[in-house]
């Protein structure tokens, strides 16, 4: 339950940082007197919505590098990383992309991760203990499948559903507290046109609430995607090779170490159950491995 609420708290991180300064600033009880209409509030809710999600795009592939300690290719010190530079130059031509950055970091799970804010401007990373445990056609399609989230734009896809969640977030929250604060005083007008405790505490609980909500989608369209990911190493290293490496990975699935700001970019995710199983990032890999045999 700790790397769900973990993660939970990363996705909510940027939007409650907003708030915060919103409410620092007096922007939020602007926005919460009666003077201001929906539209001024929609407004202001997909500014620091929308805005908090593509921030975190814009600089996914610093923080990925900082985070994990990636050390980017750029000359290849032996055969293993020309080999690995060339591979992810030929898929990139295959899936017409520009030639992502390339890194490798220290990780002793089999993993690796797409990120970037667009399909030309990416960055493919592997784990030291993939490179040491697979084979390398194994390898070629797991490269395939981080192609094939850089190529299908699943980044900023990811950016735009949680943009517009946060949008939601923000305006129905605001709108409930303003009705439950309207209540609390008995339906009068307040002094100076502003809002009471009753606001801010509703909103700050709400936000949460739906937050969590919100999360379950983002992380149901994050499971989806893995799917149209491992077609994609299906079709540029092999059915085969793809099915091969997801089975290798099945040997240690649920164990990783990337941080919890990229862990849903990885090929390979935590396991869940019950309920949490609605936050899990990736789906279980016996489903994967049905869906590319029935593909077949």
């Amino acid at each position: 339950m700790k790397r769900v609420l973990l993660f939970v708290g990363t996705n909510l991180a940027v939007l409650l940082l907003f708030a915060f300064i919103a409410k620092l600033l007096g922007i939020d009880q602007y926005v919460a007197a009666r003077g201001v209409g929906f539209d001024g509030l929609l407004a202001f809710a997909a500014l620091f919505g929308m805005g908090g999600a593509f921030v975190s795009l814009a600089i996914s592939k610093q923080v990925a590098k900082w985070q994990t300690g990636a050390h980017v290719i750029s000359e290849p010190r032996d055969e293993a990383e020309r080999w690995l530079l060339a591979t992810v130059a030929e898929h990139a031509r295959a899936a017409g992309i520009g030639m992502p950055e390339v890194a490798i970091y220290d990780g002793p799970e089999m993993n690796a991760f797409a990120t970037g804010m667009s399909r030309n401007h990416a960055l493919v990373a592997v784990s030291t203990g993939l490179l040491s445990s697979m084979d390398r056609q194994q390898v070629r399609a797991v490269l395939g499948h981080e192609i094939g989230h850089v190529a299908n734009g699943d980044m900023v896809t990811l950016a735009l559903i949680q943009g517009v969640l946060n949008t939601f977030v923000i305006v129905a929250a605001r709108l409930v507290g303003q009705v439950v604060d309207s209540w609390l005083a008995g339906g009068r007008d307040r002094e100076g046109g502003g809002s009471g405790i009753g606001y801010f505490v509703t909103v700050m609980v709400l936000e949460l609430v739906f937050g969590l909500f919100a999360s379950m989608i983002v992380m149901g369209f994050s499971r989806w995607r893995e799917f149209r990911a491992d077609a994609a190493g299906a079709h540029l290293a092999g059915r085969g090779a793809m099915i091969a490496a997801l089975q290798r990975l099945s040997m240690t699935y649920g164990e990783t170490s990337l941080p919890k700001t990229i862990a849903a970019f990885g090929i390979s995710g935590h396991l869940a159950a019950g309920l949490r199983g609605l936050f899990m990032s990736h789906p279980p890999i016996e489903d994967r491995i049905a869906a590319l045999r029935a593909a077949a």
